[in-house]
């Protein structure tokens, strides 16, 4: 389906900013049709869309200082309902992501319900995979809310120890759809003072909801424009995002591979069907493809 130009201006995307004194850069993103894939390709409950969608955006704005195919991944583990989520993003915008629960919801009627509850206490890791080193950096802290704002808030401070504005928000239509969603980074650099974190965090913690400029017709540059004043800033760069995997049959072909013999002597005899944790994708290798796979382990057994 072809879209208008109008429409094509809106589309998901990342914008990069410095203030013009280099006292800290900024990122924005719109994730809309990122979140509103994930919740499709997974049935996502509104509880399940509103804090994967958060995670997932959250993992797009730290993306958002690595190079090339470098990745980072985000995830948030608790006691509650949903157990874990996953989002992975790399710095040329494919953005990816599950939850272990997805179609639970909290029952908002019982006194001092929160979203946090979804996750509940627990743990949040994030991991890079950067080029050249052999290992991904991991840093784990507690999970301090559960609501992914003030907990990725807390990791720039006590992990990447940066002073920081995180802002995170996803917005959802009566029918549960994903109305608008998206967020923004303001990084300290080392020549900034600790007035003007201050100053900015000031700013971003007045600042209308993300979706309430998207829905109101302003896209990120605006956005940018506000969250930094009254400090002008400067684009760096722009770029699309959307919910991508890499998944593909012959991955999956690969992993079974590396079962042992007797393993796959059960696999024989029928087609197998595998689906993608990441993206909801089904793909399905055939009886003649279970053989081959056995065939060939059994051989190096010789």
């Amino acid at each position: 389906m072809s879209i208008s130009k109008e429409e094509f201006k809106f589309n998901d995307r990342l914008i990069k900013g410095i203030e013009t004194k280099g006292r800290f850069k900024i990122s924005v993103v719109k994730t809309t049709d990122v979140v509103q894939t994930a919740k499709d390709n997974h049935g996502l409950s509104l509880l399940n869309t509103v804090l994967l969608g958060r995670t997932l955006t959250a993992a797009m704005l730290l993306a958002s200082e690595l190079k090339g195919e470098e990745r980072i991944k985000v995830q948030m583990e608790g006691n509650g309902p949903v157990g874990f989520l996953i989002a992975e993003a790399n710095r040329v915008g494919e953005i990816r992501g599950y939850s272990q629960n997805p179609t639970v919801e909290l029952d908002y009627s019982q006194p001092d319900v929160s979203i946090g509850d979804g996750i509940g206490l627990g743990l949040l890791t994030v991991s890079k995979t950067l080029y050249n080193e052999a290992e991904p950096r991991t840093s784990t802290i507690e999970i301090v809310e559960g609501d992914v704002l003030s907990d990725m808030a807390h990791y720039m401070v006590q992990s990447e120890q940066v002073l920081s504005a995180f802002l995170l928000d996803v917005s959802l239509k009566d029918n549960g759809d994903v109305n608008q969603a998206g967020g923004l980074l303001i990084q300290r650099l080392p020549e900034a003072d600790e007035s003007v974190m201050k100053t900015l965090q000031t700013t971003v913690k007045e600042l209308s909801p993300v979706s309430n400029f998207l829905e109101d017709g302003h896209y990120i540059d605006a956005i940018m424009e506000e969250a930094c004043k009254p400090f002008p800033v400067k684009e760096l760069d722009r770029q699309p995002v959307h919910f991508f995997c890499r998944c593909s049959t012959d991955k999956f072909k690969n992993a079974l591979s590396l079962l042992s013999y007797e393993d796959l002597k059960e696999l024989k005899g029928e087609d197998q069907e595998m689906v993608c944790h990441y993206c909801g994708s089904k793909h399905t290798v055939s009886e003649e493809e279970i053989y081959s796979i056995v065939e060939s382990a059994k051989a190096k057994l010789n």
